[in-house]
């Protein structure tokens, strides 16, 4: 995602994804090779479901955009390109509003931190500019057009005085 038009596709399928599988987007900042995500489980499907169709949305829809730009500048002795993703992603759960907030002030200073701009609100593709300034972009903050819906959990997930245990889970894919 080294340029503003790949990472525009980018925040373009996250959007669409979000809409599909309905879940909350709480925070993003794309980065020139990764991405951050603070999202709820999604309605449809599970996190893992999600972050797959997201890469592979946007792989499918970049490698269609570079077949055509350079189909006729191939060489026959051209190696084939390494895979875009990483096959692993980073989860975790957050059961808190501290650590809420702890999350977005680390991703929306991220770009700051990499010396890609001096202040949050420079960098185009965070939420941090809905948070600060109520600014709409292409991918909808806090948002939720579908009705919510209750999903029951088996009754292993409760403790013992009936609540639902917080739990954080750290997975490595």
């Amino acid at each position: 995602m080294l340029t503003p038009r790949r990472r525009d596709l980018f925040l373009q399928i996250l959007e669409e994804t979000r809409r599909k599988y309905r879940f909350v987007v709480h925070g993003y900042v794309v980065m020139p090779e990764h991405f951050h995500l603070l999202v709820t489980e999604p309605e449809v499907g599970d996190p893992s479901v999600v972050m797959k169709v997201i890469k592979e949305r946007f792989s499918r829809r970049l490698n269609r955009r570079r077949r055509r730009s350079s189909l006729a500048q191939r060489s026959l002795f051209e190696a084939p390109s390494e895979p875009f993703w990483q096959k692993r992603f980073y989860d975790f759960n957050v059961w808190s509003e501290r650590k809420h907030r702890e999350k977005l002030r680390y991703m929306h200073r991220n770009p700051v931190k990499r010396g890609l701009v001096e202040r949050p609100e420079e960098w185009k593709w965070s939420s941090f500019r809905a948070y600060c300034f109520g600014e709409p972009g292409i991918v909808k903050v806090n948002c939720q057009e579908w009705l919510l819906r209750v999903k029951r959990r088996p009754a292993s997930s409760l403790g013992d005085d009936g609540q639902s245990r917080p739990l954080i889970r750290k997975k490595r894919e």
